[in-house]
């Protein structure tokens, strides 16, 4: 009894509650975020109770712009965008194509980079075409280029072998490119601008027109593949080659076994001094001209020398012998195969066809510089083979191949006798 005395106080409160909620107005039940009946109304903003024009020309300073947008939904975009793709940049044309495509020098230092195979030449110097005892051949191939070195040795051979040994004067072949590196026609090597090809053919007493200098062939040395043409190379041409030997700077010499062996024979009429034989090393195809090698500069970082040759002269017979094998093997492939020296279009490849001979990333990395120098942008693949790229890989041939004998001519040169051919007996009882 005493407990719901004690809680009848609370429940009547509970009741009362109740009654004045059911008894207040529905405006009365307001949520939290609702101002009461007596509560000033709230100061609302101007800028957006007036209407906004959609001009944004006029200003958008502080913001203004984004003002007059506030209304203005945004458009979502359906997805995600795909990320950028990387494009590859466009692959460099062949090494050959490349060097072979410069016009002019590398405005670098005078250096030449890498081995004679596989290198180039910056900062490199132009054998003058014309000089007082040498003509520049070929002059639309622009491989007249070479290291300082190279222009300083062509020049002082050149008045050494006319006023010390008679040699009229130098007709000079192919040095290397503006900027050295591999070729698009006729080298491997003549890449670091030490190599220089030479005829053996004496320089006329004049000047030499520009249609001669692109049309003229030097002459061959050879009477066959085995032997020289004593009546082509005479005393003269001994001298001059060992006037190019003579200089401390040379490494290799480089001609054709038959012109080696008739050095070796006849190299007393260039003195008594035979050591210079050693520097010259029997090789295919320099039969009209003969290749003249520099050792790399002293000091100069970067350059690849060869190995320093021997004291053998390389006269012996079993030098001779070992040559005369090759000279035979050549010359019956040559019989056998029917190739004519004489034809440009077997000898060389055309533009379009031409071998490409590696990358620029096979070269020495210093090379890329090089290629790049005051500002030249490389060849792509694809790209057109600029003028002087195609004037090079056109030009005709310096000169002739090694002869090629006929089958009766190859027989009594490698000492076959004749088969007696028998007379062939007719069939028994022809049809008549």
């Amino acid at each position: 009894m005493r407990r719901l005395i004690l809680s009848l106080p609370v429940l009547i409160l509970m009741v009362s509650v109740a009654v004045a909620e059911v008894a207040s107005p529905p405006g009365a039940l307001r949520p939290q975020h609702v101002a009461p009946p007596d509560a000033k109304p709230p100061k609302r903003d101007a800028a957006l109770t007036q209407p906004q024009s959609l001009d944004v020309s006029a200003g958008d300073e502080e913001g203004e712009g984004d003002a007059a947008q506030a209304d203005i939904p945004m458009e979502l975009p359906l997805r995600r965008p795909d990320p950028p793709k990387n494009i590859p940049a466009a692959k460099l044309a062949p090494a050959n194509d490349l060097f072979g495509s410069v016009a002019g020098p590398a405005p670098l230092a005078a250096r030449a980079i890498g081995g004679y195979t596989k290198g180039c030449l910056s900062g490199g110097v132009a054998l003058p075409i014309n000089g007082p005892d040498w003509q520049v051949m070929r002059v639309s191939r622009n491989r007249n280029w070479g290291a300082p070195q190279l222009i300083d040795y062509m020049e002082r051979l050149a008045s050494d072998a006319h006023a010390l040994d008679g040699w009229p004067g130098l007709l000079v072949g192919d040095l290397s490119q503006p900027r050295g590196g591999p070729m698009l026609t006729g080298h491997t090597s003549h890449q670091i601008g030490l190599d220089a090809d030479i005829w053996l053919t004496p320089m006329p007493d004049r000047v030499l027109t520009e249609e001669e200098r692109e049309e003229m062939t030097a002459v061959s040395m050879l009477k066959d593949p085995f032997t020289v043409d004593t009546e082509v190379f005479t005393d003269l041409q001994v001298k001059l080659i060992r006037r190019a030997a003579s200089y401390r700077q040379v490494g290799r010499i480089f001609v054709h076994p038959a012109i080696k062996k008739a050095l070796c024979e006849r190299a007393d009429v260039a003195g008594k001094n035979k050591a210079w034989l050693a520097k010259v090393r029997p090789w295919w195809n320099h039969h009209y001209h003969f290749h003249v090698r520099l050792n790399c500069p002293s000091g100069m970082t970067g350059c690849d020398s060869q190995a320093p040759v021997s004291d053998d002269i390389g006269c012996d017979a079993k030098a001779f012998k070992y040559w005369d094998k090759k000279l035979k093997i050549s010359a019956k492939w040559a019989t056998d195969n029917g190739f004519s020296p004489l034809d440009p279009i077997r000898r060389r490849p055309s533009v379009s066809d031409r071998k490409q001979r590696g990358k620029l990333k096979d070269l020495p990395k210093a090379c890329k510089s090089v290629l790049t120098a005051g500002g030249l942008e490389p060849l792509k693949v694809g790209d057109t083979l600029p003028e002087v790229a195609v004037k090079a890989a056109t030009s005709k041939d310096a000169g002739p191949g090694v002869p090629v004998l006929t089958k009766e001519e190859l027989a009594v040169a490698l000492g076959k006798k004749k088969k007696k051919v028998s007379m062939q007996v007719p069939e028994r009882n022809p049809i008549r």
